[in-house]
């Protein structure tokens, strides 16, 4: 089992800014455009999700089941923790996609109190597909947000060394 995110919290963040008071208008600029360019993408696959049926949630929780590594149980706590969402709110995803035919739940295979989440042929269809259409978006627009992540690294480095 690999090991839970932290939980970042705004005063986490600002302790990690250590001594720096503020930004330069410059940064600000970096930063905005870097978010602009993920909106963008989060945009497009919010709207490729509705497109095939499902809620934008609904495909981060196929992709997660279909992405987990090795070895890692598909459970409803390790798929929560994977969207950054709380336990019931997981449940609620699972049991809308199970009503769909995309994922169907099975008990563990060492613990059968356990639930392991399985994606069904449908579900594999429908992430093949959503899988297909992000890829082909990050290759039509990746290079332009890997350019403003550049310049964002690019401007804190520069803060750091002067």
């Amino acid at each position: 089992m690999r090991p839970e995110r932290p939980h970042i919290k705004y005063r986490d963040t600002i302790l990690y800014m250590g001594t720096a008071k503020d930004l330069t208008s410059s940064q600000y600029q970096e930063l905005a455009e870097f978010r602009r360019q993920i909106r963008r993408f989060l945009f497009f696959s919010e709207a490729t999700a509705r497109d095939h049926g499902i809620e934008a949630q609904q495909h981060q929780l196929l992709l997660a089941v279909r992405g987990l590594p090795t070895g890692t149980k598909p459970t409803i706590r390790e798929l929560a923790s994977c969207l950054f969402i709380q336990h019931h709110s997981a449940v609620e995803l699972i049991n809308r996609l199970e009503k769909s035919g995309a994922v169907a739940r099975e008990s563990g295979t060492e613990d059968r109190r356990e639930v392991w989440i399985r994606l069904t042929a449908a579900g594999r269809t429908i992430l093949r597909k959503l899988a297909l259409a992000h890829r082909s978006e990050l290759e039509r627009s990746g290079p332009e947000l890997a350019r403003a992540l550049q310049s964002v690294l690019r401007e804190g480095r520069k803060a750091r060394t002067i």
